[in-house]
């Protein structure tokens, strides 16, 4: 199944948590914190201006981002994680 977000909402999958430490410590899956990084993965059409018109993105689908914490909301999509957020909820693209 698809998933096509609507007006200024952006659908990304959380990247995978780490596994251990620097220090080498291997953490439990409830000790890991969820990563506030990701990749976008589809785009909707754009937040619709005073004048009618859509304003276009800053990111585009492949992009990898950092997110604030509790950005976005979190649906279950044939058995993926993804969040579905608001371009505001973006903070940086990442190289």
């Amino acid at each position: 199944m698809a998933i096509t977000p609507l007006n200024e909402k952006i659908v990304v999958e959380r990247m995978q948590a780490e596994d251990k430490t620097a220090g080498g410590i291997i953490l439990p899956d409830n000790a890991k914190e969820k990563p506030k990084q990701g990749k976008i993965l589809s785009l909707g059409e754009g937040k619709v201006l005073e004048n009618g018109k859509r304003a276009p993105f800053q990111v585009k689908v492949g992009d990898k981002v950092l997110f604030t914490s509790y950005a976005g909301n979190e649906v279950t999509v044939d058995g993926k994680e993804l969040l579905v957020m608001s371009e505001d909820d973006i903070l940086a693209v990442v190289d």
